[in-house]
């Protein structure tokens, strides 16, 4: 479809948060211009005064809303939808090895294309336009975004129990050429649950694809200490001896990263995904985020799973980002509201190799969304970009298009699916696994 917004404040995150206000055209899937209004007929490459006559599927006015690139979810593991509120208020080890892993054990590939569906319809909720998903069968997660018009980036979540390096070998080269919507990065679960061995063949297929690779990372300090242990390094140094991020890539938490390996990280172009919800929750930590920006680490924002979350909410991780940074430093200055706004949307696109998705400018992908003004907790307009982190919510979000199609509008979804039936099938899955 093309589609003319107008009357709109558009926040391109191109230039900061800077705001102008004017009008964005989509034609099929990319941007076609983003700037000061014209006339509906008026094609900018055009001399003024000129007209090119230009048809448009729908003309939406903004009311002087925001337009804004979507929310990028750097790290999630969406078909843990069946956990919501089921494995709570426990230590990690625990909520681990008692709850998540013997009921993941009875998970189908049916099943994770299901559960994977009532996290989108949450991300579009939200203004989330992409994620950045490990789970455990890649082929049924694609399955489940392409049909809901989605954008995902996988990545694999190899280890001593699962999957294999020829599974991750294949499904980088199918997941990089099948949708536009779909692609794969190199990835493997966690130094503590991978042996020596996969992971030497995981560096090797960084270096057979000159490829990122991504992991968790000192997310808990009984994982450091078990590192240093086994390996008289840390994890960070330890992956990055064996030629692991010789191209880059990613750690998920970050949280107990010493500076040595903050500086690997910036070395090495990598990015640190952030997840402080998912920390809290699990009493892992607060990352060192000020001292990360200090350095100049690309920083993006992940729910993590909504077992251990359970929101998948980028405003309530948004401003526990600061939040957090703020309470670990004792400064109120830290971690500005405007840069976790760039962490949320064109950092994660960073993060996630989404090169086309990270600005509202033209050529990119119509991945954006409109953030409601006409509510209560977003007046009076004294900084809208503010606004949107330390207050914003999910009723902010008026609307999200993911590839220039609207799958969620004014409360109502287009996915193709209706929510009721996508929540009678959680509840079955659910309902059948405990018995």
């Amino acid at each position: 479809m093309n589609i003319r917004f107008y009357n709109a404040r558009i926040l391109t995150m191109a230039d900061g948060c800077r705001m102008e206000t004017g009008e964005v055209w989509v034609e099929g899937n990319r941007i076609s211009y983003a700037g000061p209004s014209r006339p509906a007929g008026c094609c900018p490459a055009m001399p003024e005064g000129q007209k090119q006559e230009k048809k448009w599927d729908r003309e939406i006015d903004a009311e002087g809303n925001v337009l804004m690139p979507g929310f990028k979810n750097a790290h999630t593991h969406s078909a843990m939808t069946f956990l919501r509120s089921y494995a709570d208020d426990m230590p990690l080890l625990d909520w681990l090895n008692k709850q998540v892993f013997p009921m993941e054990a009875k998970l189908t590939a049916g099943d994770i294309y299901h559960l994977s569906k009532l996290a989108i319809l949450e991300y579009l909720t939200s203004g989330i336009t992409a994620n950045f998903d490990m789970y455990l069968t890649p082929s049924t997660i694609a399955q489940a975004s392409a049909d809901c018009g989605f954008r995902t980036v996988m990545t694999g979540g190899l280890n001593d129990f699962s999957q294999s390096l020829e599974d991750i070998d294949r499904w980088y080269r199918q997941y990089n050429s099948e949708n536009e919507l779909i692609s794969f990065e190199l990835g493997f679960h966690a130094e503590y649950t991978t042996s020596r061995n996969l992971l030497e063949g995981m560096a090797a297929l960084a270096e057979k694809y000159k490829a990122p690779v991504y992991t968790h990372n000192s997310e808990s300090l009984s994982e450091v200490e078990q590192c240093m242990e086994r390996n008289h390094m840390t994890p960070t140094a330890y992956l990055d001896s064996l030629g692991m991020f010789n191209y880059g890539g990613g750690g998920y938490h970050c949280v107990h990263v010493t500076e040595e390996d903050m500086d690997i990280f910036k070395e090495r172009g990598m990015s640190v995904v952030t997840n402080p919800g998912s920390n809290t929750k699990l009493a892992s930590g607060i990352a060192p985020v000020s001292r990360m920006i200090e350095k100049g680490i690309n920083i993006a924002i992940g729910t993590d799973g909504p077992a251990s979350n359970n929101c998948l909410d980028m405003f309530r991780e948004m401003f526990l980002a600061t939040g957090l940074a703020k309470l670990r430093e004792k400064d109120a200055s830290v971690v500005d509201a405007d840069l976790v706004l760039y962490m949320a949307t064109a950092g994660g696109a960073k993060a996630m190799n989404l090169k086309d998705c990270d600005t509202l400018t033209e050529g990119k992908y119509a991945d954006m969304i409109m953030i409601d003004l006409h509510q209560p907790n977003m007046q009076p307009l004294n900084n809208i970009s503010k606004n949107i982190v330390y207050s914003g919510s999910k009723q902010n979000v008026k609307m999200t298009m993911v590839n220039g199609r609207i799958l969620y509008e004014d409360g109502k979804f287009n996915i193709g699916t209706s929510p009721e039936e996508i929540y009678r099938k959680a509840n079955e899955i659910i309902g059948r696994m405990r018995g």
